[in-house]
C-alpha cells in the first residue's frame, strides 16, 4: 500500500506514493520547502481518513500554522475537525531564568545547573508523545521537525547513533508513515539516519535568482525512482514539482 504525498508531480515519480508504515528523511537547508512538504503530506492524508500529527521541536507551532494557512489547504478547518494535530515540544524557558537560577545554585554542589525544562527533548520523550497521540487519536501520518533537536540531546556520538537507530525502529513499529525533517544543509557525511530511513529526499535552494528550487530522491526502498534533481515551485496549494531541469 502507498501513502500519497499530495505533492503535485511527485507521486508519479515514486510509483504512486510512499510505501506505508515506514520512516522517511527530508534533508535540506532552511527555507528549502521541507515544512511545507510535511504539512501538505499530512493534510492530503485526511482525504484518505488518515489523521496527522506534526511534532515541532524548535519552531512555535502557531507560526507554522500561520505560514501554512497562506496556502489553500484548509488547515484551520482540519484542526477543528481533529484530523490534524500539533505537538509542540520546543523550548519554553524565557530569557533571564537561567541567570537567576545560577545565582542561587552553589557552584561547588553536585546539583545539575540546567533545569529539566531547558533541556532538548530526548528521542524517548518524543517517541512517547507520538505513541500517545497514535493511541488516542488514531494517527496514521507523522512529521517530526527538526531531527537535529533530538540528535543534539546526546553529547556522546556513539550513544547518539544508537539512540537515533532505536528511535527510527520504534517509529516503524508504530505503523505510521513518518517524515523526519533534518534542518542541516546537504550532509557532508552520511549519518546513521540515512542508513536506517526507508527513504531520503534532499531539498536544494537555488544558487542564483534564475534557478529553481529542487528536490532529489536519493533513496526509496523498494521503489524505482529518478535520482536527478526535480525542480519545484510554491503554488496556491504548496509545492508543485515541475520535473527535471
Amino acid at each position: 500500500m502507498k501513502a500519497e504525498t499530495g505533492i503535485e508531480g511527485l507521486d508519479e515519480l515514486i510509483g504512486g506514493g510512499l510505501p506505508q508504515g515506514r520512516v522517511y528523511l527530508l534533508n535540506g537547508s532552511p527555507g528549502s520547502g521541507k515544512t511545507t512538504f510535511g504539512m501538505q503530506y499530512l493534510i492530503h492524508g485526511v482525504s484518505f481518513g488518515d489523521a496527522g500529527l506534526y511534532v515541532t521541536l524548535m519552531q512555535n507551532s502557531e507560526h507554522i500554522i500561520a505560514d501554512i494557512s497562506t496556502y489553500s489547504l484548509n488547515l484551520s478547518a482540519l484542526m477543528k475537525m481533529k484530523k490534524i494535530f500539533f505537538a509542540d515540544l520546543g523550548p519554553e524557558m524565557e530569557y533571564g531564568y537561567m541567570d537567576e537560577l545560577k545565582e542561587v545554585i552553589n557552584p561547588e554542589s553536585n546539583m545539575n545547573p540546567y533545569p529539566v525544562e531547558g533541556e532538548p527533548p530526548s528521542a524517548s520523550t518524543v517517541f512517547k508523545e507520538i505513541a500517545a497521540h497514535v493511541a488516542v487519536n488514531d494517527i496514521k501520518r507523522v512529521v517530526v521537525d527538526p531531527l537535529s533537536s533530538i540528535r543534539f540531546s546526546n553529547q556522546d556520538k556513539c550513544l547518539e547513533k544508537m539512540e537515533m537507530a532505536r528511535f527510527l525502529r520504534n517509529l516503524q513499529a508504530l505503523g505510521c508513515t513518518t517524515l523526519l525533517i533534518d534542518d542541516q544543509p546537504i550532509p557532508v557525511s552520511v549519518s546513521s539516519e540515512h542508513f536506517a530511513a526507508d527513504g531520503v529526499i534532499l531539498f536544494h535552494n537555488p544558487a542564483s535568482d534564475d534557478e529553481d528550487r529542487s528536490l532529489q530522491i536519493i533513496k526509496m526502498r523498494g521503489v524505482p525512482h529518478p535520482v536527478s534533481r526535480q525542480a519545484f515551485r510554491f503554488g496556491e496549494k504548496g509545492i508543485e514539482v515541475l520535473g527535471r531541469r
